[in-house]
């Protein structure tokens, strides 16, 4: 196995050197000036990712994963009391229910099979029929397929019935185009280890000031409470200990994000790699698992296992010529893998994980046992 891994799980992801070097510059205390003013820096340089959104939202920082950023943003801004109609088309739309259910919260199911997009007429159905609905909630691209969700859809009908929008943005913040006005977004999260390529241990959220300025926070978790965060961070403190190396590293990758041209000019990037393991995939026979003709996220792809081909095989293979790439979760863990683009990532890079592929594959196809196998068939 090589020792410089390239990631193609959707996050962590291959850190740039230079990022990588952030994490190693002289330690801070969370409480003091130093620390303050880093956080400072950050905070606004994440609302200027998508220069839009710096004259409406703000954002807040938490030590956790994308996970700890979504729950904090459902948990504060979706009252005790709140009923929220949740689209469902993948495993992050299941988890947001149930962690609506945690806090005893009503969670209103929009569901599609993971193969297929949003239900909007589902979302409409609900909202015209149950009273009380303070959210609407979705995935923007949820990995569990790589379907990138039709937000501007959803948005449309959010704001058309004036019913605020929650987004997970988790994969998708920096690499994807978010809209937060006509989105009639009152929220996203996100996290630093996907395409901000920052390091693990930051996540945040980004949410309205109007909304954040209320006051009025549903939280049902002391830690998980987006209102505290605000509060202490608005007075340039913390509620509680940060990732400190890793909120250096979100600095440095900010920066880095950008001087190469910000997230359109990532979205591009991301977008050329994707299309080229498209392209190079089929013309080994590998199908994605969406009926789509080009990727749908410019981020993450989902691929049917050649029949006959098993992951774990596979993901050791590329293990062993420098790539990690993903398994299908649930009930697509033995049918799928997953390849994402995110990270310190070239076309050079790809096109050795495409030779990577096609030796694996012939070989398999060369190996005796398989040799049998489709002889005796």
């Amino acid at each position: 196995m090589t020792e410089s891994l390239k990631l193609l799980n959707p996050g962590p992801v291959t850190l740039t050197a230079r990022v990588r070097a952030a994490m190693t510059r002289p330690d801070l205390c969370h409480r003091e000036p130093e620390f303050e003013a880093l956080q400072f820096e950050i905070r606004d340089g994440l609302t200027r990712v998508y220069p839009e959104a710096a004259a409406t939202h703000t954002a807040v920082l938490l030590t956790g994963s994308g996970t700890s950023a979504v729950e904090t943003m459902v948990g504060s801004l979706v009252p005790r009391s709140g009923r929220a109609v949740v689209a469902v088309n993948g495993f992050y739309g299941e988890r947001i229910a149930a962690m609506l259910e945690l806090q005893g919260k009503t969670a209103l199911h929009a569901r599609s099979p993971f193969d297929r997009p949003i239900d909007l007429n589902a979302v409409a159905r609900l909202l015209g029929e149950e009273q009380g609905v303070t959210h609407v909630i979705a995935v923007h691209h949820e990995t569990t397929t790589g379907r990138l969700n039709d937000l501007a859809a959803l948005g449309a009908l959010c704001r058309e019935r004036r019913v605020p929008l929650l987004v997970d943005a988790v994969s998708s913040f920096g690499g994807e185009p978010i809209e937060f006005a006509d989105w009639n977004l009152e929220a996203v999260a996100s996290v630093a280890n996907k395409c901000l390529h920052g390091a693990p241990g930051v996540a945040f959220v980004l949410a309205r000031k109007d909304r954040l300025a209320e006051g009025a926070s549903g939280a049902t978790s002391l830690y998980l409470d987006l209102f505290r965060h605000d509060a202490e961070q608005q007075k340039r403190s913390t509620a509680f200990t940060q990732a400190v190396p890793a909120c250096q590293a979100l600095s440095e990758a900010l920066r880095e994000l950008n001087e190469g041209g910000g997230w359109r000019a990532r979205h591009r990037h991301y977008r050329a790699l994707s299309e080229r393991v498209f392209r190079g995939l089929a013309a080994l026979g590998v199908q994605p698992l969406l009926d789509i003709e080009e990727p749908s996220s410019s981020v993450l792809t989902s691929y049917r296992l050649p029949a006959g081909c098993a992951y774990p095989p596979l993901h050791d293979a590329l293990k062993r010529a420098g790539f990690v790439i993903y398994a299908g979760q649930g009930a697509l863990a033995a049918t799928i893998f997953r390849i994402a683009v995110m990270g310190d990532l070239s076309m050079a890079d790809i096109e050795r994980l495409l030779g990577a592929i096609e030796h694996h594959l012939v070989a398999r196809e060369m190996s005796p046992h398989v040799a049998g196998a489709t002889a005796a068939t």
